[in-house]
Parts: C-alpha cells; sequence; structure tokens
C-alpha cells in the first residue's frame, strides 16, 4: 500500500498493493481489494467494501449516510465489484434496513457527479453516464446504459442490455434490451447495436424484436401480450427474461410512442 499525506483509520482493512493518493480519506470499517487506486480527496466511509482493481477518482465519496429520513444509524453496508471506475465527485449512498446494503457490481463505469442512491443494485458491465441521479431502490441489470443527465424515479428498474437515453426522465420500468427514450419516456426500439457489440446474432435480435412488436406495435394490453408471446412464439432465454421482466414489474413498464394518456393519468403512475 502507498500513501502520502492520506487519512487511512488503523481499522481499515487495505490490501497491501493499493495505491491512495494524497488527501484521501479512508475511514473505518472500510475494505478495499488487491490493485485498486484511491484518487487524491475521495472519501471512503464507513460500510465501503471495494473490490480489486478499482479506480475511485477525485472527490468520490462512496457509502456515505443514505439521505433517506427514515434512516437511524443502522450498520448498512456499499458494496462494489472488482474493475469498477468511480470518476469525479460521484457519490454512492449506502444502504438502510430495506436491503441492508447498496451494491454496485464488477466492470462498471460511474461517470462523474453520478449519484447511486441507498439500496440501488447495479448489475455487472454497467454503464451510469455523468450527473445521472438515481433514487433510492433502482435496479439495474446488466450491461445496461443510462446516458448523461437522465433522472431515475424510486423503485424504477432497468433491465440487462437497454440503453435510455441522454436527460431522460425514467419514472417507469425499462425492459431488457430495449432503448428509452422521448417525454414522457417511451419505447424506442431495441438495443440492436449493443447487442450486436455483445455477440447477439442477427438472428436473436430478430427474434427479440418479434418479441417486443407484441407488447408495444398491436395494441394490445400487456397481459394479451405476454399471452399471446407464451402461445406464439418458441421458448428461449430472452423470451422468458422479457415476459418475467413484464409480468412482475411493479412500478409498470414504459409505454408506446403510439400511446397517449387518458384524462387524469400521468407518466409517473404506476
Amino acid at each position: 500500500m502507498t500513501q502520502q499525506l492520506a487519512y487511512i483509520h488503523s481499522d481499515a482493512k487495505i490490501a497491501a498493493n493499493v495505491e491512495i493518493e494524497p488527501f484521501a480519506m479512508i475511514h473505518a470499517d472500510v475494505e478495499i481489494g488487491e490493485g485498486t487506486w484511491i484518487g487524491s480527496h475521495a472519501v471512503i466511509n464507513a460500510g465501503a467494501r471495494i473490490g480489486k482493481n478499482c479506480r475511485i477518482f477525485s472527490g468520490a465519496v462512496i457509502s456515505s449516510t443514505p439521505q433517506d429520513l427514515k434512516y437511524n444509524n443502522e450498520y448498512t453496508l456499499t458494496i462494489i465489484g472488482d474493475n469498477t471506475i468511480v470518476r469525479e465527485y460521484a457519490t454512492i449512498s449506502r444502504g438502510t434496513e430495506e436491503h441492508w446494503k447498496t451494491v454496485v457490481g464488477s466492470g462498471c463505469l460511474i461517470m462523474a457527479y453520478a449519484h447511486v442512491a441507498h439500496d440501488c443494485r447495479v448489475g455487472n458491465n454497467c454503464i451510469i453516464g455523468n450527473n445521472v441521479q438515481m433514487a433510492g431502490h433502482v435496479h439495474v441489470d446488466d450491461w445496461a446504459i443510462v446516458s448523461a443527465m437522465s433522472a431515475v424515479h424510486q423503485f424504477v428498474k432497468i433491465g440487462a442490455h437497454s440503453f435510455v437515453s441522454g436527460a431522460s426522465l425514467v419514472r417507469k420500468d425499462v425492459p431488457p434490451f430495449t432503448k428509452a427514450a422521448r417525454e414522457p419516456i417511451s419505447y424506442a426500439g431495441i438495443n440492436s447495436v449493443g447487442l450486436r457489440r455483445r455477440g447477439y446474432s442477427n438472428e436473436k435480435i430478430i427474434e427479440i424484436q418479434n418479441i417486443y412488436r407484441y407488447i408495444y406495435m398491436r395494441g394490445l394490453n400487456n397481459a394479451e401480450a405476454l399471452q399471446k408471446i407464451e402461445l406464439e412464439l418458441p421458448p428461449s432465454n430472452e423470451r422468458d427474461e422479457v415476459v418475467n421482466f413484464v409480468r412482475n414489474s411493479e412500478r409498470g413498464i414504459m409505454k408506446s410512442p403510439f400511446q397517449t394518456y387518458g384524462a387524469g393519468e400521468s407518466e409517473s403512475q404506476s
């Protein structure tokens, strides 16, 4: 471990080859894995569990007290996987008694000024863009991208391999493999570019497109669409992932761009 002018609590557990820049602060009850670099003026608070080969840039604050008035100093954690990058002035709050931990997976990029609130779960290989603001209890599944300046409502779920466009107001769940855009946020096709980059074949991409035609292009409600998908399309991992996501959505999924809202209905309603 290298350190110069940094504050490191004697109870912190830090691997031997961690590099800590001047003026960083490492508090008690912190664990930092091998090969991780902590930039100048970063603050790592109690309850942080940071994996191997991470990079925490200047001014980032990890495992801060939740911005939740119900928090009563219960013992909670912030867990960050291996090979994750947290850029300048990003903030990640620790959990509350609801789930006891906030989790950011491995291979993620949390860009500058982003906020990941209490009890959020961010999967592996996700990108959270500059100044994205995530409220509490948000779930972001593997390989999802949330573009810069977006605001994500509490309890929203963002599915695997999805793409949320910049400056979006995300009040509804975003199903896997899709692109989300416009205001109010709505379906903008599937994330074919991202899927190709991750090795999905053209046949598999067409299969996913066909699944979403039932949900967004045929004028069916969700229950009707899911029933027809299960009856008319062959089983596959992707089909089942979409069906399960939509069926289990508590806030409701984003709508088709062709749908309108009735009198008194707002996009933020479940």
